[in-house]
């Protein structure tokens, strides 16, 4: 009996890895990324530099949808963005996305990106949180970290970001005003890579394992198309 499931266990890991599920492979963000101005600013961080849980790593994983190379793609639903390379392979990062009702979806392009940028509270915001400045200088301690890729339609800014954090134990959660927040290591690594007019896909709610066609989705005019 001992044997059987001996055998069994072998057979089930086999099948594993034969699907592909055993292809995560998890790596730290290049520090050859960083800047000496970034390497300044981290090494202030007064924040608690907490290990953002491992599925919430970066990682290079297999990726099946159908989105064009260069594309960045959030899954709301399971925390994670994927910037899509070559050969269906993807850099995954773990992020903090916004509440449901606070949430931004559907289809964008980087309209604008900048490093340690000054944060100006919108109105909503203000609102919601009383006692805030009507703008935070970069660095550090302001909320949208070392990067900042700010998301338009058209020529609208839609004022929903992807950035970094100070606030990196909240990794793999919801609890934002609707921007995407990565650790700045990781968003520095992104940064790197993205150009202006990258299309970035954001998934509505439940949609996380849907493949998505962004370039169906921007030729249809609104929503997000599905294959």
């Amino acid at each position: 009996m001992a044997l059987n499931r001996t055998k069994l266990g072998l057979l089930a890991l086999a099948g594993l890895l034969l699907s592909g599920c055993m292809q995560t492979t998890y790596q730290a963000a290049p520090e050859a990324n960083l800047k000496p101005n970034d390497k300044a600013q981290l090494a202030k961080a007064r924040y608690a530099k907490v290990s953002v849980p491992e599925p919430f790593r970066r990682a290079i994983v297999d990726y099946h949808r159908k989105e064009a190379p260069g594309t960045i793609v959030v899954d709301s639903d399971n925390h994670f963005l994927y910037y899509v390379l070559d050969n269906g392979k993807a850099i995954r990062y773990g992020v903090t996305v916004g509440e449901e009702a606070l949430a931004f979806s559907g289809i964008a392009r980087v309209g604008n990106m900048a490093e340690w940028p000054k944060w100006t509270p919108t109105a909503d915001i203000h609102k919601r949180i009383e006692g805030l400045p009507s703008s935070v200088p970069g660095g550090i301690d302001n909320p949208l970290g070392a990067r900042a890729l700010y998301l338009y339609q058209g020529n609208r800014d839609t004022l929903f970001r992807i950035h970094g954090t100070n606030q990196p134990e909240y990794i793999g959660a919801s609890i934002s005003s609707g921007c995407i927040r990565m650790t700045n290591e990781d968003v520095i690594d992104l940064y790197s890579k993205v150009k202006m007019g990258t299309i970035v896909v954001v998934l509505d709610r439940k949609q996380g394992d849907s493949p998505v066609n962004s370039r169906m989705a921007l030729q249809g005019g609104s929503g997000t198309a599905m294959q």
